[in-house]
Formats: C-alpha cells, sequence, structure tokens
C-alpha cells in the first residue's frame, strides 16, 4: 500500500477508535474491565459475563490495532520520506500524542474515573482527552497531507496569517472541551424533556457537569462564527482549488455542526446522535488542519488579495 493511503486509512481508523470510545462513555461501559489495565477483569481474554464488558474490550482492542497502525505508519514516513521533511515531523508527533492518549484512557480506568463517577478529576482527564485526541487527529493528518507533497508551512506565511488559523484552532479546542464536558453530564444527568433539562441547566443547585451544559451552545456559536470568517476571508482572497476547497468545506462543516447541535438539544442527546455530533466535530477539525496546511503552505496573500478579503 502506498504510504499516503496508508496516512489516510491510520487517520480513518483512529476518527473509528474515538467514536467507539464516546461509545464507552455514553453507554457508562467505562468499567467493563474493573479497575484493571491493560488487562480486563485481571484476564488477557476476558469472559464476557456483561455486554459492558464487550464494548469496553472491544475499544483497548481497536485502540491497540490504532496504535501499531500509528508506529507502522511512523516507520514508514521515515523509510520512504528524507531527513528534514515535513511528514516525519507530524508522525513523531501522532507516535508521542498515541502513547499519551493511552496513557489518559489507563487513568481514567485505574482512578476508576469511569461509569457513574461524577467528580472534578474525571470532568479534568475528560478535557485533557479531548485536547490530545483533537492533536493526535491534527498529527494524523498533517502525516497524510504531507505523505502526499513536499510544500511545508512557510514562515513568511505564519507569521502574517498563523495568528488567524491559531485563534481559530484554540476556539475550536474550547469549544470542543465544552462539548465533551456537556456530553458527560447528558451521560451522568440526562434530562427528561426540554424544559426540564433547561430547568436543571439553570438551577443553582444541580451538579456543575449540569450547570456547565450551557455553556457549550454559546461557545459553539462564537467558534463557528470565528471559524466561519476565517473561512470566508480564504475564499476571498485565495483563487487556488486547493485551498479554496478544504475553505468551502470547513465552511460548510461548521454550519451542518450548528444544526446538529440544535437537534442534538431538542432530542435530549441520544447515543447515536452524540456520535453523529462527535464524528462531524472530528471532520470540521480535521478540515480545519488541512486548510491550514495547505494555505500556509502557498506564498503570502499579494497586497491586491488582502484588499479583496478586507
Amino acid at each position: 500500500m502506498r504510504l499516503h493511503r496508508l496516512a489516510w486509512l491510520v487517520l480513518a481508523w483512529g476518527v473509528a477508535v474515538i467514536l467507539w470510545g464516546a461509545f464507552v462513555r455514553a453507554t457508562g461501559s467505562g468499567a467493563g474491565c474493573g479497575a484493571h489495565w491493560p488487562l480486563c477483569n485481571g484476564e488477557v481474554l476476558p469472559r464476557p459475563h456483561a455486554l459492558e464488558t464487550v464494548i469496553e474490550f472491544t475499544h483497548r482492542i481497536t485502540s491497540g490495532v490504532a496504535l501499531l497502525l500509528v508506529a507502522l505508519l511512523a516507520v514508514r514516513v521515515f523509510r520512504e520520506r528524507t531527513k528534514g521533511h515535513p511528514a516525519r515531523l507530524a508522525a513523531t508527533a501522532a507516535v508521542v500524542l498515541i502513547l499519551t492518549e493511552a496513557a489518559v484512557g489507563a487513568g481514567l480506568v485505574l482512578l476508576r474515573l469511569v461509569a457513574d463517577d461524577e467528580s472534578v478529576a474525571r470532568a479534568l482527564f475528560m478535557v485533557g482527552h479531548l485536547a490530545n485526541t483533537f492533536l493526535l487527529l491534527a498529527a494524523l493528518a498533517l502525516t497524510a497531507h504531507w505523505s502526499g507533497t513536499d510544500a511545508p508551512l512557510r514562515k513568511d506565511a505564519l507569521v502574517r496569517h498563523g495568528w488567524a488559523f491559531g485563534l481559530a484552532f484554540l476556539g475550536l479546542l474550547l469549544v470542543g472541551k465544552s462539548g465533551a464536558l456537556a456530553a458527560l453530564g447528558d451521560t451522568l444527568y440526562p434530562a427528561r424533556s426540554l424544559l426540564g433539562g433547561l430547568a436543571q441547566d439553570l438551577s443553582p443547585t444541580t451538579h456543575f457537569l449540569v450547570q456547565l451544559r450551557m455553556a457549550h451552545p454559546l461557545l459553539a456559536l462564537a467558534g463557528v462564527l470565528v471559524i466561519a470568517l476565517l473561512a470566508a476571508r480564504v475564499l476571498r482572497s485565495v483563487d487556488e482549488p486547493a485551498v479554496r476547497r478544504p475553505a468551502w468545506t470547513v465552511a460548510g462543516l461548521s454550519l451542518a455542526q450548528v444544526g446538529l447541535g440544535l437537534l442534538n438539544v431538542a432530542l435530549l442527546a441520544p447515543v447515536w446522535l452524540q456520535l453523529c455530533h462527535l464524528l462531524l466535530a472530528d471532520a470540521l477539525w480535521i478540515a480545519l488542519v488541512l486548510l491550514a496546511a495547505r494555505a500556509l503552505s502557498r506564498p503570502p496573500f499579494s497586497r491586491s488579495e488582502l484588499a479583496a478579503a478586507a
């Protein structure tokens, strides 16, 4: 298999593993293997006495396969790309980040921050887990991108326009973190009705995870606005199809994510819709990474381009 195809396959597998991990959380199956890691209930091949064990053990198997795939990808990159090639840096980052991803997952299990745990520690782990996951996806996406091109990021383009992309990345990361907390609150304290859920969110006596659910829609709207403005700026200033296509993708995914988020609230966050929401969030993050890689690899915008974007 060619390197760039392998890289995209590994990225797709990583997204699938992330979605299954969300399914583990949403179904309360995180304690399916008990407080054991890497063993499951003290066994290498556990006997599935409960559905939760099957769900959790499946996640561990798929995560292990992801680790092996990332390692294989890194070996291929170092064999087939010369010293100093940007794909090498991205692949190295992916290896480091998937190891930290495994460490965070192990910490959740060993510290029993799963199932019905509602502690601050679990919330912090969830936020850190989300940040590491997004960075891992970025590293894999850049590995896939640079496995098919030799165009690195340009320093002059980074100086002039990197701040705008940095702001978009930080905004989307903040939205993602708030979404992770909102999803945990939905899992632990599901609302029985739309009005009942709103009453829970506004009550000063409810758990902090419930109170934080209100922050996610507001942050999401602000984050999507920033990303949409960035995409519009790129579309107005660049004529290259290789840059315009991901810009349109980012804009479209941003709007779709808002609509799916509103539907998620209206339907009281069923598990299948939570997974769709997360899949779209991952797709938006990857699209933004690819847009940045392509836009910041081209020569700096000319004065006429900047005037058109103003």
